[in-house]
């Protein structure tokens, strides 16, 4: 085995090594100077490659033919060579075949000596770009914070697959005591349904509407959570490939998974409703059986003697006058203890069930601007109900923590809703300029001044269309309408200029 041959033998453990995985900024430090090794190594095998190519350049002429042509000697000794393959070296890789081929080749295709030199020029390209990467994570701190946070909690799938474990409850309709205990696990339940909805929300809106990197890695950190996630490569199409436990995945596939959770929380929250129902009608029927039964052994106590019955009718008069002021004032108090934390609970329902519904209205963007506003409505009222409860009840430490994310959602509702406004009056007033430039020709057809102004009405209508954002609902007619408004520019500009050669 010559000495490039035992260089390329080592490739895909090079190239594995050519990734980022997020973590503290040690460990960045750390993996910056791996991949400074890595490249180092990279440009050992360019320089053997360029050894073995001047080598069969300079060995001497010979003649071979293939199908009757001659071959110049240089590329018949132009070596193939089959690179090992990564899951040989790294076997436990998994995900998109296409993703990981995408970074390290097709280990079934033999590719000659002038190929693997141009995919080396990529990897090493790769690997400056991650040590560009690496050095805007470590100056910014709250990112690596962020992720230091999220590594704390399981990712979204364990999470989802622990609440699907646990909303597995078989009420104990013979318990009273055991049914309340079980209530209380439900809404704990719902809770974390409803955390995991605000967390998906996050991860799918910053992903889809973020133009900046380091914003969609915070987001999907939030979605990998414990396993972490490392930058592996970009694919032809300039799409963000990565791997978590050694799963590769593109954002496209993130949006997916995101999308399926987002329907079993959905259902998570249905079961909660329904077995909560089921456990409060138990526990209503479980009250009245045990009120009926208390009266009807009243009813039926024996009685000795006409006294007897007089002087206990009496004492139970007189002292029934007593239990009866203190169910009158008893009743009071209990309305003025009671009731706030009835009332507080039910504000926190509320605000939970708006909260839902906004983001569900929100989902699968882009959306036309009434949408926006009618999600931004929907937080608005939530956070309302959530600033009504007070402190010291059961619900106000929870309500103070929504209170904060609800509040977070509204703004970023709030801005998508005005981005989306701007976007609309873009289009209306392109579309506005467009008749007006066609009305400057239509009335002054032979003025070489209505044509200049009637181009200008098309260069202005242009830019509104073109400023108009691509995540935006408009984004579609805006591009539809753009090349007919610059088939009009282009043609009144031409038109101006012969006349203006005619004249001269």
């Amino acid at each position: 085995m010559t000495d490039l041959e035992i260089l390329i033998n080592n490739l895909p453990k090079i190239v594995y090594g050519l990734r980022l995985t997020l973590g503290n900024s040690q460990e960045i430090i750390q993996q910056v100077v791996l991949i400074n090794q890595a490249q180092e190594q990279l440009h050992n095998i360019q320089q053997a490659i360029n050894y073995e190519l001047a080598e069969a350049i300079t060995q001497p002429l010979s003649f071979a033919t293939h199908k009757g042509t001659a071959i110049p000697p240089y590329l018949s000794a132009t070596r193939y060579l089959l690179v090992p393959s990564i899951w040989r070296v790294e076997p436990t890789i998994t995900g998109n075949t296409r993703l990981i081929t995408e970074k390290f080749g097709n280990p079934a295709i033999e590719i000659s000596l002038d190929t693997l030199k141009s995919k080396i020029n990529y990897w090493l390209e790769w690997g400056d770009l991650l040590q560009a990467i690496a050095a805007d994570i470590l100056s910014d701190s709250h990112l690596v914070n962020k992720v230091n946070a999220d590594i704390n909690h399981p990712s979204l799938s364990t999470h989802i697959e622990h609440l699907s474990k646990s909303i597995d409850i078989k009420l104990a309709f013979s318990n009273p005591k055991t049914l309340e205990k079980q209530i209380q696990q439900i809404i704990n339940i719902e809770e974390e349904v409803s955390k995991a909805q605000d967390r998906l929300f996050y991860v799918v809106n910053t992903i889809k509407n973020s133009q900046g990197l380091l914003t969609i890695l915070l987001a999907i950190s939030s979605f990998c959570g414990q396993a972490g996630f490392a930058i592996e490569w970009l694919d032809d199409t300039h799409e963000l490939i990565i791997s978590s436990e050694n799963k590769f995945q593109e954002l496209t596939d993130i949006l997916n998974d995101c999308e399926k959770y987002q329907e079993r929380l959905t259902a998570f929250l249905a079961k909660c409703q329904q077995l909560k129902e089921q456990a409060e009608k138990s526990l209503t029927n479980n009250n009245y059986r045990n009120r009926r039964s208390k009266k009807l052994t009243n009813d039926f106590l024996p009685i000795s003697s006409t006294t007897l019955f007089v002087t206990s009718s009496l004492v139970v008069f007189i002292f029934g006058i007593g239990v009866i002021k203190d169910k009158i004032n008893q009743p009071q108090q209990v309305t003025q203890n009671v009731d706030p934390e009835t009332q507080a609970a039910s504000n926190f329902k509320s605000a939970l069930k708006l909260g839902m519904e906004a983001s569900s209205i929100a989902q699968n963007p882009p959306h036309p601007v009434t949408v926006w506003q009618k999600a931004a409505g929907k937080w608005q009222q939530a956070i309302k109900f959530l600033t009504l409860i007070p402190e010291g009840t059961s619900v106000s430490i929870k309500a103070h923590d929504r209170l904060i994310r609800y509040r977070r959602n509204y703004d970023a509702i709030n801005k998508r809703a005005a981005s989306e406004k701007q976007a609309l009056m873009n289009l209306e007033a392109a579309e506005k300029l467009a008749t007006e430039a066609a009305f400057f020709i239509k009335t002054s057809p032979n003025s070489l001044l209505a044509w200049q102004q009637s181009k200008d009405k098309w260069l202005q209508a242009i830019t509104l269309l073109e400023s108009i954002p691509q995540n935006s609902f408009t984004y579609r007619q805006a591009q539809a309408t753009l090349p007919n408004y610059k088939t009009h520019y282009a043609a009144i500009n031409a038109i101006i200029q012969n006349r203006l050669q005619s004249v001269n």
